[in-house]
């Protein structure tokens, strides 16, 4: 079979998609042959080396995935030609996705819905899981609140969108376009401001929510702390999900006076059991067509370098070029 590794970490170019051993099956896993696979910034984190984390080599890059079970062990929960998709691979000394068989522990995979396709399961792995464990475990966003939602048109931040509106609160998104506007108004934002400074987006969002949002959840790299500490109202939450090297100026004391809260969460480090929980609703609104993840583009998974360029273009020098999931197929 075929699959895209590394030997080393670096650039893009150092994906191979090469010929590689069929996985062999370990206690606890199931053997799944894949159908579709999607990118995550955090895929390109690792390949590149920047995330310390011990991984083993050769190293197959990928996080999410979305096939059929070819074999499961003894007392599986899931038996042969079961649909599934899994996510939280490629982390923590386990091997990655994006192969044409993949062997997983079954507690991270999850049946995927009837009405569902694999392309659309795998585009929704790892930015549902990240906007549900963001929105319930740790927002704890509840009907009528207001959340504000930074570049609503990314792939995390459009699922936070959608999955807010599930929970019934009011969403103000902002992008940097018109064109992505409309977007977020698709994704069912109830209002989206344009701009990237603070002066363009404060009064926009205080147009919107008078007295202050009740959540933020906040999608760049180093963020606007002074921006989200003045649109909070009083014991408003604020969500962090990115900017592992960022060390922006804080305002500790209109923080504080403030009473807010601030969460930050890391999806990989949630355990099997939360992520469990998760795949239930998340499932649950897949198959009633509450949650529509957005793909950008379908690749050959031969081309998985270049999906890594075109997301590392996206994420760390944000180009804002991609307006959804890449996702590649076998």
């Amino acid at each position: 079979m075929k699959g895209a590794l590394i030997q080393e970490t670096g650039g893009p170019d150092k994906i191979q998609y090469t010929e590689m051993k069929v996985p062999a099956l370990q206690p606890g896993q199931i053997r799944v042959e894949t159908r579709a696979v999607a990118v995550n910034p955090i895929d390109t984190y690792i390949r590149a080396g920047i995330i310390p984390m011990q991984i083993p080599m050769p190293f197959v890059v990928g996080c999410d995935g979305a096939g059929v079970v070819l074999e499961a062990f003894p007392g599986s929960q899931f038996e042969k030609g079961d649909r599934v998709w899994y996510s939280n691979q490629g982390l923590l000394g386990r091997q990655g996705t994006f192969a044409e068989q993949v062997a997983i522990g079954e507690e991270w995979a999850y049946p995927i819905p009837d009405e569902v396709s694999y392309e659309s399961a795998a585009a929704n792995a790892l930015v549902s899981i990240t906007a549900h464990l963001g929105l319930v475990s740790r927002l704890k966003v509840r009907h009528g609140e207001v959340l504000f939602v930074r570049g609503g048109s990314g792939g995390v931040a459009s699922t936070v969108i959608q999955m807010a509106k599930i929970l019934d609160a009011t969403v103000i998104a902002s992008t940097s376009s018109e064109e992505k506007k409309d977007l977020c108004l698709e994704l069912g934002a109830d209002h989206v401001v344009v701009g990237r400074t603070a002066e363009d987006l404060a009064p926009q969002i205080q147009d919107f929510a008078q007295e202050g949002v009740d959540a933020w959840w906040e999608t760049l790299r180093s963020p606007d702390f002074d921006l989200a500490v003045q649109c909070l109202k009083n014991r408003g939450k604020m969500a962090l999900m990115a900017g592992r090297e960022a060390r922006p100026e804080f305002p500790v004391g209109p923080f504080y006076v403030k009473e807010l809260e601030l969460h930050g969460f890391v999806m990989f480090l949630a355990s099997a059991s939360e992520q469990q929980k998760c795949a239930r609703d998340i499932n649950e609104w897949l198959a009633a067509g509450l949650l529509d993840p957005r793909i950008d583009r379908t690749l050959p998974l031969s081309q998985a370098a270049e999906a890594h360029r075109l997301q590392e273009a996206n994420t760390v020098q944000e180009s804002g070029q991609l307006k959804g999931k890449l996702v590649l197929t076998p």
